[in-house]
């Protein structure tokens, strides 16, 4: 029977979970409050960890104890007259008035306790989460935090497009500037993305997207273009601005030019252009094995469920089935293309759909295969994207098989098909091992055994082609005799009925089915041409050099089969991977290989034959020029230019603006997957090539920037190392680098 006491606990735990709800309501708008002003999904995290436990320390929820509990529902209850005090205290220290005091006031919470509410202030809570979201939806919406900045003038931002001269300028001369910059980016149709302006020069868009620029400059300007990778592109004037349209294929860089008034030419930094890939759709298929096998009785119907996905939407998919029908030679195909239950909707960027495979409507039979995959598209321009499943099996057994019997005449295939099943075994052994600890003993040891019975037919098999004729090794004469004078006796003499018709291998006469000859006749001139079944290294199809590593293989083969039989795979396994490998070298060495068609040298004269002059013998010697591809020979001869430049031996001179732009170019084709890692590199370039950073610490920069991004090459082979050791190799490297 539950006690008033407990009554009491129950509702204090209400009372303290509703506080720490209060906290964490508070708490979530600040959160997405700070996630809106700064953009970021981690300080949004962070701003609720800390707007958490402050708002907790402020409420204390963990300092409501029953004392307080007792006092709230003594002022709110009246039936509990003061006295829940009394369910506090040890039963034995009260007066029996006062036991009976407790039990009515117990009966009385258990009553009324269901119909109180803790006091709390959820609801203003949930106001001031409502509010601090709203405030921040707003300031992100509106951009307050831009405009509030353009009113303070605060207009020198990292993103408006500067420029510097790339000579020296006089006081009279007049610097234009960008008053207005505007960025389009026209997003391919079928993203349903839009279009969207910005004054960031740092483009991040869909690959195949329009990107737009148009800017205006405050005093007459000419000249303008656009520098990207290498390519120059004049922008095109419109009224007082100055526009350019170019598509984004790849990422890469860029920069604008222009010339003013007097002739002066000015330049920006460099800014990324980032192409984000349209991804291929993905396909999941969930439920369904791989290989699925029917009788002929069975319900043959295979259930496919899946999911598509795309990030801007899926354009078409359904399944490519195609139904194999015989074997070998006479196999023929059948492919047929299946929609889903479900429509596809284009645009839909997941769906989920499914298909009922019967197996009788596509017409298979016995014995027939059908293989069966997703193709999925989605709606990228001008070709689509496509992504295929994995190739999914469904068999209908058959279980009728044909054995064809090959007369002695015809050619026999001295290659069986048998030379793959000892992989086949390989795979079960340890599929039995990796099963053992899930596995009862029971079935442990029945797998275990049977796999030893497959060894021993596998073994069998490759008996036959050493001329084994049975699974017993050659029993010694003497124990033939001993057992075969037993036997004499045990049947009183009788005759076997059967010895005229038997196939005798313990015979002299196995295969000349004649009266046996006298021993004291001529030898059989045809003893040398016979397939002698007496002699197991003469009966082999095999050549000479293959019966060390057959017998070898069998011998392997026994060790395999004994732990299996022993219940011990783990043991097993080394023995049949080395019987593997025996197999593979017997097969590669069966092969028959067409003599190929080349030089035949001239025939040796034979009366110089073996006299040893070498009179007309002369030495071949041919000299061949080959180039050495450098693909970054740009980057470290700008590395050694720039060298000599910090040193002060050398002024820069008009040739080292070409070796700057191509160290440029190559920089930029490393740096073409992750712009924004080199962008500051490869502005202090492009300072040095403009002459607008040519001084002494951009250049100590830059030759630290281009060697770290310098991949690494291997040595030459007449390269010498003055220290051999690796630690002084990497110590010297990074004085290089960081000189």
């Amino acid at each position: 029977m539950v006690s008033g006491k407990q009554y009491l606990m129950k509702f204090n735990r209400r009372w303290q979970l509703m506080a720490y709800l209060e906290a964490a309501l508070i708490a979530l708008g600040f959160g997405v409050l700070v996630y809106f002003l700064l953009n970021s999904l981690l300080s949004g995290l962070l701003a609720f960890v800390v707007g958490l436990l402050v708002v907790a320390l402020i409420k204390q929820p963990w300092k409501l104890n029953l004392n307080r509990t007792s006092l709230y529902i003594d002022a709110h209850v009246k039936e509990a007259s003061f006295s829940t005090g009394l369910l506090l205290l040890p039963e034995n220290t009260l007066s029996n008035l006062a036991k009976l005091q407790r039990c009515r006031v117990s009966n009385e919470l258990k009553k009324r306790l269901g119909t109180i509410t803790p006091p709390n202030k959820i609801r203003q809570a949930a106001l001031v989460m409502f509010a601090l979201i709203a405030v921040g939806f707003a300031v992100h919406k509106l951009e307050l935090f831009s405009k509030v900045d353009s009113i303070l003038g605060n207009t020198s931002t990292p993103e408006e497009i500067q420029f510097v001269a790339t000579d020296t300028v006089t006081r009279q001369t007049i610097i234009p500037k960008i008053i207005e910059q505007a960025i389009t980016v026209y997003y391919p149709t079928y993203t349903r993305q839009g279009t969207k302006t910005s004054i960031d020069p740092n483009v991040k868009a869909v690959t195949n997207s329009r990107i737009q620029w148009v800017l205006q400059f405050d005093h007459l300007v000419s000249q303008v273009s656009m520098e990207r990778m290498g390519e120059t592109i004049p922008l095109t004037k419109v009224e007082n601005t100055y526009q350019i349209e170019v598509s984004l294929i790849e990422s890469g860089f860029y920069n604008f030019t222009f010339t003013n008034e007097d002739g002066t030419v000015f330049t920006s930094d460099l800014f990324a252009l980032e192409a984000i890939p349209d991804n291929h759709p993905e396909v999941e298929i969930f439920g369904l094995p791989q290989y699925s096998y029917f009788d002929a009785s069975d319900a043959k119907k295979v259930e496919l469920q899946s999911t598509i996905s795309d990030d801007f939407g899926i354009s078409d998919a359904y399944i490519i089935a195609t139904v194999s029908k015989g074997s070998g030679e006479s196999v023929k195909f059948r492919e047929e293309k299946l929609k889903f239950h479900e429509q596809i909707t284009k645009g839909q960027k997941k769906i989920k759909v499914t298909r009922s495979l019967d197996l009788n409507i596509l017409k298979m039979e016995v014995g027939d295969e059908l293989y069966f995959y997703i193709e999925a598209f989605d709606e990228k321009e001008p070709k689509h994207n496509v992504t295929r499943s994995e190739t999914y099996f469904a068999v209908i057994k058959d279980t009728v098989t044909e054995l064809f019997v090959v007369e002695g005449t015809l050619g026999v295939d001295q290659m069986p098909d048998y030379f793959r099943s000892q992989r086949q075994l390989i795979i079960d052994t340890e599929k039995l091992i990796k099963d053992k600890p899930t596995i009862p003993t029971k079935e442990f040891k029945f797998r275990s055994n049977e796999l030893g019975f497959d060894q021993k037919a596998l073994r069998l098999k490759y008996g036959q082609f050493m001329g084994d004729e049975s699974e017993m090794e050659e029993v010694p004469s003497e124990i033939i005799t001993e057992a075969s004078g037993e036997e004499e006796n045990h049947e009183d003499g009788e005759e076997d009925l059967l010895k005229g018709y038997s196939h005798d291998h313990d015979g002299d006469n196995e295969h000349n089915l004649v009266p046996a000859q006298k021993s004291e006749e001529a030898e059989d001139p045809l003893h040398d041409y016979l397939h002698n079944h007496d002699n197991p290294e003469e009966s082999t199809l095999f050549e000479e050099s293959l019966k060390t590593k057959l017998r070898k293989a069998l011998s392997i083969m026994w060790d395999a089969e004994l732990y299996l039989r022993l219940y011990e795979p783990e043991k097993s396994l080394p023995f049949q991977y080395d019987a593997l490998k025996l197999i593979q070298e017997i097969k590669n060495s069966a092969r028959i290989y067409v003599h190929r068609i080349g030089f035949d040298p001239p025939p040796i004269k034979e009366e110089s034959r073996l006299t040893g002059s070498i009179k007309d013998v002369g030495n071949f010697r041919k000299n061949k020029s080959m180039e050495v591809v450098q693909p970054f020979k740009a980057m470290e001869d700008a590395v050694a230019r720039l060298e000599t430049l910090i040193s002060g031996n050398s002024i820069f001179k008009e040739k080292d603006k070409v070796l700057f732009t191509a160290a440029g170019i190559e920089l930029a084709r490393l740096a073409i997957e992750n712009p924004g890692e080199y962008l500051q590199l490869l502005q202090g370039l492009k300072g040095i090539e403009n002459n607008t950073q040519r001084t002494i610490s951009n250049y100590k920069f830059v030759q630290k920037g281009v060697l770290s991004a310098l991949p690494q090459t291997k040595q030459l082979p007449g390269s010498k190392m003055g220290y051999a050791d690796e630690i002084n190799s990497l110590f010297l490297k990074q004085l290089e680098t960081y000189d």
